[in-house]
């Protein structure tokens, strides 16, 4: 079984903040106060969009309260220029033709702080958790940064070799508002020979037409579908991207979400997953 990370088992660099599982799955009795007996098999990484911090998205980790899962709201390592404010996971700062920042920036630098110092050195080795214990949520830049996240893990696992397949796919993605970017499209042809990712991947965005304001256009689901095996799309009815309003917004999303999580909840003690 797993132990759930702390704040000190990251680097001290690392900005982020944890959310223990939810109280939902607590099986812990007054004559049974161990810790262990509320288990976390279940990593959530919530990754923030462009000019913002890890710290604004810690009610998110509270308001989903999913049961059975460590929710760890991760910060872009790289403050924007100008006094702008907030963090960015780019390798450089570009701007859309509208004049905005640009989210679609190489994401080179952040991959390998994640996969290596977050998920490889803590996550897996420090903790022991699976690579498939492992789920991303991301907004807007931190969408496309999740699917690069695995992508490059499909490329390369967690310490630049092929690994095997279990070790090259993730719990899931799900992508607030962002598809695969344009590098991803740049390095088809280039993948390691065993087909498409197997992570899952859900993305959520506004309806598609002209002015519809949506960054999920079609040539974007294509490139996702190039990577990726299971790509599900669901489009809100309203204009625009961003997180979920109301409920009928929110389903689709955690319905991905309960397909993809483990639980040990009724599992007898002693027993032996076989995957």
């Amino acid at each position: 079984m797993p132990t759930p990370p702390t704040l000190t088992s990251f680097p001290p660099h690392l900005t982020l903040t944890i959310t223990p599982p939810s109280p939902q799955s607590q099986s812990q009795t007054p004559s049974n106060p161990s810790p262990t007996a509320n288990p976390s098999p279940n990593i959530l990484l919530l990754l923030h969009p462009t000019g913002d911090t890890s710290q604004n998205l810690h009610p998110l980790a509270h308001a989903l309260n999913l049961p059975e899962t460590t929710t760890i709201t991760l910060q872009a390592p790289t403050p924007l220029p100008f006094d702008l404010g907030g963090f960015h996971w780019g390798d450089d700062i570009t701007f859309s033709p509208d004049g905005g920042l640009d989210m679609d920036a190489g994401f080179s630098r952040s991959v390998r702080v994640v996969l290596q110092e977050v998920i490889r050195d803590v996550l897996v080795k420090k903790c022991g958790y699976r690579v498939r214990d492992v789920l991303v949520w991301g907004l807007g830049q931190g969408g496309m940064f999740g699917l690069e996240i695995a992508r490059a893990l499909y490329l390369g696992g967690l310490g630049g070799g092929d690994g095997d397949e279990g070790d090259r796919c993730l719990g899931g993605v799900v992508s607030i508002g962002a598809p695969v970017g344009l590098e991803g499209g740049k390095g088809l042809g280039n993948g390691n020979g065993n087909g498409k990712s197997k992570t899952p991947v859900l993305i959520a965005a506004g309806k598609e037409g002209d002015g519809s304001g949506t960054a999920v256009t079609s040539a974007g689901v294509r490139r996702t579908q190039e990577w990726f095996e299971f790509v599900e799309v669901v489009r809100y009815k309203r204009k625009g991207d961003g997180m979920p309003r109301n409920r009928e917004e929110m389903m689709p999303i955690m319905a991905f979400l309960a397909r993809r999580l483990r639980s040990y909840k009724g599992v007898p003690e002693g027993s032996v997953e076989i995957s």
